[in-house]
């Protein structure tokens, strides 16, 4: 009985100072409320959520509705917050476990305030693509992206000093470290630079088709910080890094305002001048009248009588076509090609082949005779 009594007094003893002097009952009294915050948390962020959504339902601007939804995951974590510091205001602790405690809640609101301007960034973004016009779209994603990182440095270091560690000396003992690092990423750096560039000067943007000097030919898919990846028309990708841009011509074709088509169509020796004439009067009046191709000062037409090959009388034929997908611009070619064929036919016309012409003489005594025969091949 007396070890009983005696099991029975240490455990009171144990439940009255508990942990680090702290009453059990106010250890569990604590634990409970935070836990009910924490279990409510989904059921408080939505009913906030909801009456927010009710406010902007009554607009046309589509940043509250942006704002909204990226709330979520900060108001889930709001509830935590409030649900800690009610627990911990709840405990009777001493003046140092205090201080550990405030600075556990200040560390929480913390998170949440640098968290809560993370997502913002995103409602933000509406407001940059504005000056997309101005700037490349792959240079806002850019920016974008900067400010996240940006955020989550600010509030790595604002929670790192409210707990005694100053990040100023820490980065200045890292200083020499820094300098080795960039001595061995200067090709990092190289990129980065050449990739900004690239940005600011719109070489060409997401889904322009290039051809990198001596690299690649193909699609621009994505521009990143150290290479960007073109995929060539067999779908093959290729990761160029950025500093190649500077060294190599990039021809940009997407940023051309017509394509060319450009011929020497061959005609018989034994076409007329009239024939000629006709056929390129014709060829004159289909592309002047035909609104596919392009008529300015900087995308003329040609039709003329080009030069005397060795087998054929050559038409000259160049022309722009007023679009340029690659598709449609076909479809124009092979059109103003069988209309071309259908104008050589009806003006009696053929084209020329390469052809060779013998002439065997048959000289006799009496009556020298000279025999032509034509051998064509």
């Amino acid at each position: 009985m007396e070890s009983f009594n005696s099991f029975t007094n240490l455990f009171l003893d144990v439940w009255n100072n508990g942990v680090f002097g702290i009453n059990a009952t106010d250890i569990i009294v604590s634990l409970v409320i935070f836990l009910l915050f924490y279990l409510l948390r989904r059921l408080i962020a939505r009913f906030i959520l909801n009456r927010l959504s009710r406010i902007v339902s009554k607009t046309s601007n589509q940043i509250d509705d942006a704002v909204i939804e990226v709330l979520d995951g900060p108001l889930k974590f709001f509830p935590v917050v409030i649900g800690f510091f009610i627990a911990s205001s709840y405990l009777d602790v001493s003046d140092n476990n205090q201080d550990f405690l405030d600075l556990l809640n200040r560390s929480l609101i913390t998170i949440f305030i640098f968290w809560l301007l993370h997502q913002l960034i995103i409602p933000f973004s509406f407001v940059i693509k504005n000056f997309e016009t101005k700037i490349s779209k792959p240079l806002v994603d850019w920016t974008l992206k900067g400010l996240k990182i940006l955020v989550i440095i600010l509030g790595s270091v604002a929670i790192l000093e409210l707990w005694g560690i100053r990040v100023g000396p820490v980065i200045a003992g890292l200083g020499l470290f820094g300098v080795a690092v960039a001595l061995g990423a200067q090709d990092l750096f190289k990129n980065l630079i050449s990739g900004i560039m690239i940005l600011m000067e719109k070489r060409f943007t997401v889904g322009d088709v290039i051809l990198v000097s001596g690299e690649v030919e193909g699609v621009v898919e994505q521009i990143g910080f150290r290479s960007t990846l073109v995929r060539r028309f067999d779908s093959t990708p290729v990761m160029v890094p950025n500093y190649k841009f500077a060294e190599q011509s990039v021809t940009n074709y997407t940023r051309r305002h017509h394509r060319r088509i450009r011929w020497l169509i061959g005609l018989e020796y034994r076409t007329s001048i009239d024939q000629l004439r006709n056929i390129r009067n014709s060829l004159n009046k289909l592309i002047a009248e035909d609104e596919n191709f392009a008529k300015n000062e900087n995308a003329g037409f040609f039709v003329r009588i080009d030069s005397f090959s060795e087998s054929s009388i050559d038409l000259l034929v160049q022309v722009f076509t007023v679009t340029n997908d690659w598709g449609e611009f076909l479809k124009v070619k092979e059109e103003l090609a069988v209309k071309t064929i259908e104008i050589v036919e009806n003006n009696g016309a053929s084209f020329a082949f390469p052809s060779q012409s013998l002439y065997f003489e048959n000289l006799t005594a009496d009556k020298p005779e000279i025999f032509n025969s034509k051998v064509k091949k």
